[in-house]
């Protein structure tokens, strides 16, 4: 079977044919690590996991590198806000972030970049480009000229108008196009930097991307993943200052053969937003619901239709989940199911390779169920090939056999519990109990943040 995605470059599903079958190479825009992952952070994590997932099925080695933004004007307002260093807001949320993807069945990146151990390669990439005549310098910035990539809006397919109007931050009138964005910029007064040829500064949010995919896949690379929302101006603009800097005016696919982006993610049907106050975080799903039912929540529905986020999804999940974990349950103790050499169920298989089909993956995975409920019941190939399947969309079911899972899952009952009966005290005003619970929890490497919302946890590894 061959292997079909849709490429928002040419707006077409178009067969997937590598570079080199030999080695897959994939990158996906990571975190900004300033606050707690979000529904969205995870709908773009799981979709992409899949993805690596399935092409495993057919080619020996993939490569996933996804990077994580730690400088950013939001981290600088967090430190502020926070009054905590920079480094210490980017580390705690780093781990976190990683901490709640493993939760919900994301492996971790072959390789997990981070912007500030790059700044050399984007320095070289920017120099690149004002040798190649693609940039320029003013009033300290270093700055796109997007009139001289001639495939500009390639990818998102806007007017100049809407260009305009999409771009995110005004760096001033001495812009030679309003389309221009920043490649490097001066640091202000307390404000991280670096030293650089053109004044102590740091670098734009754009070049961070193709900086890193370039250091560590090589271009031209396979794919290239991330949420609709970064479409424009993020991933238009890595195409054309990446093709500028190897190749001025080059097509766009010398820096990347397709793009793979997935849906918005809303709540109840409107936007997340902070002045809705509906954003929804992972790590509070987590308190309410298994790391598998987020999961398969978030791959009910097509990786490129919206995805309108509900505690009614979540319960749905939960029920057919919990159908599935109680019949695995109940097999047999010699019924091992370690090693899954069973073949893929062919429907099931066919729908994933369609696009990442997941709702026509998902209702396979029904018919399956039904085979082993009548008249194949207790067929053990059947039985073994569901399994397998689910193994592929990353949930485990085969509870019983899962030692880690349920290490995890045991750890996280216990340090609940004790955050409970932490709260229990501090209502009390028994503040000597709740220190002591607190020292217990610093004992187990737990950290804990008390906010309006609530006790929040991370294990320091």
């Amino acid at each position: 079977m061959k292997i079909f995605l849709y490429d928002s470059l040419s707006k077409q599903k178009k067969e997937f044919i590598p570079i080199d079958p030999k080695k897959i190479r994939i990158y996906a825009c990571g975190p900004t690590v300033y606050n707690y992952a979000h529904i969205g952070n995870a709908r773009m994590s799981v979709v992409t996991d899949l993805l690596v997932n399935i092409l495993k099925t057919k080619f020996h080695k993939v490569v996933f590198v996804s990077n994580i933004t730690d400088v950013d004007d939001k981290i600088i307002e967090a430190s502020i806000r926070e009054k905590k260093p920079i480094n210490e807001i980017t580390t705690k949320y780093h781990k976190i972030y990683n901490q709640d993807m493993k939760m919900i069945g994301v492996k971790k990146p072959d390789f997990q970049p981070k912007a500030t151990e790059h700044i050399n390669e984007m320095i070289e990439m920017i120099n690149r480009l004002l040798k190649n005549d693609c940039a320029y310098i003013e009033d300290k910035h270093v700055l796109f000229d997007v009139s001289k990539y001639e495939h500009y809006g390639c990818l998102s397919k806007r007017t100049k108008d809407q260009q305009i109007a999409g771009n995110r931050i005004d760096v001033g009138e001495y812009k030679k196009n309003s389309e221009d964005f920043v490649l490097w910029k001066p640091s202000k007064k307390n404000e991280p930097g670096w030293k650089s040829p053109w004044g102590y500064g740091r670098p734009g949010w754009h070049i961070e991307c193709s900086a890193m995919s370039e250091k560590c896949l090589g271009i031209p690379f396979d794919i290239h993943c991330g949420g609709i929302d970064l479409t424009f101006p993020h991933h238009e603009n890595e195409i054309a200052q990446s093709c500028s800097a190897f190749k001025k005016n080059s097509d766009p696919q010398s820096f990347c053969k397709y793009w793979f982006h997935n849906g918005f993610v809303t709540v109840d049907g409107e936007k997340m937003s902070k002045s809705l106050g509906n954003i929804t975080l992972i790590n509070d799903l987590l308190s309410k619901y298994s790391g598998s039912v987020i999961r398969f929540s978030l791959l009910s529905s097509h990786y490129r239709q919206p995805l309108d986020w509900s505690t009614k999804i979540l319960e749905q999940s939960k029920k057919t989940l919990k159908k599935f974990e109680n019949f695995f349950e109940k097999l047999p103790s010699d019924f091992v199911l370690k090693d899954l050499n069973e073949d893929f169920d062919n429907e099931f298989l066919d729908s994933l390779y369609d696009d990442l089909n997941t709702p026509r993956a998902l209702a396979s995975l029904n018919k399956l169920f039904d085979k082993v409920k009548g008249v194949n019941k207790g067929n053990k190939k059947i039985i073994l090939s569901l399994a397998k399947c689910f193994q592929l969309l990353g949930i485990n079911l085969n509870k019983k056999n899962d030692e880690s899972d349920f290490a995890t899952k045991n750890e996280s009952k216990i340090v609940l519990d004790l955050i409970k009966e932490r709260e229990e005290a501090r209502k009390l005003k028994d503040f000597e109990r709740a220190d002591n619970i607190r020292d217990k929890l610093k004992k187990m490497n737990i950290y804990i943040e008390d906010s309006v919302e609530g006790t929040k946890w991370i294990k320091n590894e």
